[in-house]
């Protein structure tokens, strides 16, 4: 936190004069001076003497310290109230706040949106951003309390109009005030962040805190070109989520503003057009302290709340350090994934993990940049402990793989199952339009990629996990083509800011990818930002780089040969198809291929494989013999039997062989090799299947 500064002198007594309702001419004659001498003052010509400094805080009734360091008003605490906008003039009207409806009202979406603004906003760069979610349940004299102190009874009017009209929005309106009122029970969301920069800036004019509370659709993103976001609409999903429409916000400025840093409170609320007692009103609304300033009288703007107020309103934070804190007011899941506390707390944890353990782990290379905690209360008591998102516990192999990277222990291939392997991967970025030539592709930066062995309780696996800036997961690829027989494994792709370094391809690279980011950033593809800004031939490149990643993970699972402790050595290939039982002889056209091939060494030693197949059309039946063969590194390859062939899809077995029907173009069959004949254990050897053409089948 920056510590209270004082305040420029005019700005400061313009500010006293108008929340004292007192013009220029009442202060001059009552300090029996001209008035434009107090005109000097206020417009920082000039600065009164120190006696007159006296008689001003005579005149305001305080003590003279309070003129000369100017951190406070002088004037008592203004009234509390919600400014509600009035109607657009020309009749327009907006049924809800359309931003909101970029995402759904999920609390994944949530977790993601809010914690990647949090993660931007990272004030001291050589210390983690800190990130808190509270989940709050308020029943009984604990929820009558905190309704009183955001003065509900001035709001109830306006929610009940709002839900009477016949819009969506409306409807969800009506049954979130029916639940508050059957069950007297409401749910809040507080999001917390320390080590950010706060809501700074002025209350109408350009800044952080006007691009949050006053406006849509401005990001105000000051990262150095390393924010995550860049539409402005993550700050839609708290409204989002909120049944209510409504958030609550305190902030710790790192820069001060009227002198001070410490709890700036305000309130927002997003309602539908709705009208009371015969007053049409536009729907958004504002909570804070009656603005004085002539050109904005009448309006809410934030105030500067004491201790009490922010613990009444449950905007309290743990510490003075900069940031913000914003509180959800009716939270909820509205993908019905998490209807319980407990089930809301884990999906948060969830989220957290999977979108930013890169983010939380640290090496020798660089720290984190990120950590994460949710915890949940009832009526103030702690009913789930507060749980620090561990990400190598989440997400243990990316975690390992970008450990690795930090700390410099990266190899070239693998050859044990701990290893992380790395290989760099280019990315052509497109010339700018009018900056470089059509033809040019442009230059080259050099992305990473970094590949391990999957854990073994890994459900999501051989996938290409991708980031950029601050270490934001963007999206996950499956490459294609890879070697028949390839062993799970995770791998996390690098680019642009994330990959730690620097240089001018690092930051058009950068600049690229996020520009051919749609609002979810969910994906590299086609966006309007993307073939307006960028020469043709930019989505080209796009497709280039996605096909040099699946290169580069074909390059690396081809040559590996793991050994990982107790088990067996890695699937290099695990099928092959063989024409007119030919085991080395040339396939013939137009024979069936493989599409796809899962196989895996079970408890007993048995080999189960499963086995997609396409097939060329045949006005006959296909009728193939899978044949399992142990592949040793010299001699022959004995055959072993199957104890299991079993058809899954579009075909049948019949005498142990695979029959397909005419004219079907695609099958699907499994299998489980016999351990009994097998000449070595399964764990110890690979495994060969060729598909021949049986004795009499269709060729």
């Amino acid at each position: 936190m920056t510590e209270a500064q004082s305040e420029e002198f005019g700005a400061w007594l313009e500010r006293q004069l108008a929340r004292a309702d007192m013009k220029q001419v009442d202060l001059a004659q009552r300090l029996g001076l001209t008035r434009a001498a107090v005109s000097a003052w206020v417009t920082g010509r000039a600065e009164p003497r120190e006696e007159t400094k006296r008689a001003i805080a005579t005149v305001f009734h305080v003590d003279p310290s309070s003129v000369y360091n100017r951190t406070d008003d002088l004037v008592p605490a203004l009234p509390r109230q919600w400014h509600h906008r009035r109607a657009h003039r020309d009749g327009g009207r907006e049924y809800g706040n359309a931003a909101a409806f970029a995402f759904d009202a999920d609390l994944s979406v949530l977790a993601r949106e809010a914690t990647q603004n949090s993660l931007d906003e990272r004030l001291d760069p050589t210390m983690p951003v800190r990130v808190r979610y509270v989940l709050h349940e308020l029943t009984g004299e604990h929820l009558d309390a905190f309704l009183a102190a955001m003065r509900w009874d001035q709001l109830r009017p306006h929610y009940e109009a709002a839900a009477a009209g016949g819009q969506k929005v409306s409807r969800s309106l009506q049954v979130a005030l029916d639940d508050l009122e059957e069950q007297r029970s409401l749910l809040l969301l507080r999001v917390d962040d320390y080590n950010a920069a706060g809501l700074t800036g002025p209350e109408y004019e350009d800044g952080r805190y006007a691009a949050v509370v006053r406006r849509q659709l401005d990001s105000h993103k000051q990262a150095g070109g390393r924010a995550g976001g860049s539409y402005g609409l993550g700050k839609a999903t708290l409204w989002a989520t909120s049944r209510l429409g409504l958030v609550l916000v305190n902030s710790t400025l790192s820069e001060c503003h009227e002198g001070r840093s410490e709890r700036r409170v305000v309130g927002r609320l997003d309602l539908p057009w709705h009208e009371v007692d015969g007053e049409a009103y536009a729907g958004p609304a504002w909570f804070g302290e009656a603005e004085s300033a002539p050109e904005h009288k009448g309006v809410s703007r934030s105030w500067w709340a004491d201790e009490e107020e922010t613990r009444s309103l449950h905007l309290d934070r743990r510490s003075n350090a900069a940031g913000t804190s914003f509180l959800i007011v009716g939270a909820h899941d509205a993908s019905g994934d998490a209807e319980t506390l407990q089930e809301m707390h884990d999906k948060i944890v969830r989220s957290l993990a999977e979108g930013f353990w890169a983010s939380m782990v640290g090496g020798k290379a660089a720290g984190a940049l990120m950590e994460a905690g949710v915890t949940t209360l009832r009526n103030g008591d702690v009913l789930i402990p507060e749980e620090r998102v561990d990400p190598h516990a989440h997400q243990p192999a990316l975690g390992r793989a970008f450990q690795a990277y930090l700390d410099g222990e990266t190899v070239p291939e693998l050859t044990a199952g701990d290893q992380v392997a790395m290989v760099e991967v280019p990315l052509r970025v497109s010339p700018l339009k009018g900056r470089g030539r059509a033809r040019n592709k442009g230059l080259e930066h050099l992305a990473v990629l970094l590949l391990t062995s999957a854990g073994d309780n890994d459900e999501r696996h051989s996938r290409v996990v991708c980031m950029r800036g601050n270490r934001m997961a963007i999206m996950e690829q499956r490459p294609r083509e890879l070697p028949l027989g390839t062993a799970p494994f995770q791998a996390v792709l690098l680019a642009g800011f994330a990959t730690g370094r620097e240089g001018e391809d690092v930051e058009q690279a950068e600049s690229f990818l996020r520009a051919s980011e749609p609002p979810e950033h969910d994906r590299w593809d086609r966006t309007e930002e993307l073939t307006t800004l960028y020469e043709r031939g930019a989505l080209t490149r796009l497709k280039e780089f996605r096909a040099e990643i699946d290169k580069a993970v074909r390059g690396l699972v081809a040559r590996r040969e793991v050994t990982r402790k107790g088990g067996p050595a890695a699937l290099r290939e695990l099928l092959r198809l063989d024409g007119a039982g030919s085991a080395g002889g040339k396939r013939a056209q137009g024979f069936p291929v493989v599409r796809s091939l899962q196989a895996r060494v079970g408890e007993g030693g048995a080999w189960h494989v499963t086995v997609g197949l396409k097939l060329p059309q045949s006005e006959d039946p296909w009728v193939l013999t899978p044949v399992a063969k142990f592949d040793v590194r010299s001699g022959g390859r004995p055959a072993v039997e199957w104890a299991l062939l079993a058809a899954s899809e579009d075909c049948r077995v019949e005498d142990g062989n695979l029959v397909v029907d005419p004219g079907v173009r695609s099958a699907l069959f499994t299998g489980v090799t016999d351990p009994s004949t097998h000449p070595v254990q399964g764990a110890f050897a690979r495994l060969a299947v060729e598909v021949q053409k049986a004795r009499g089948g269709a060729a």
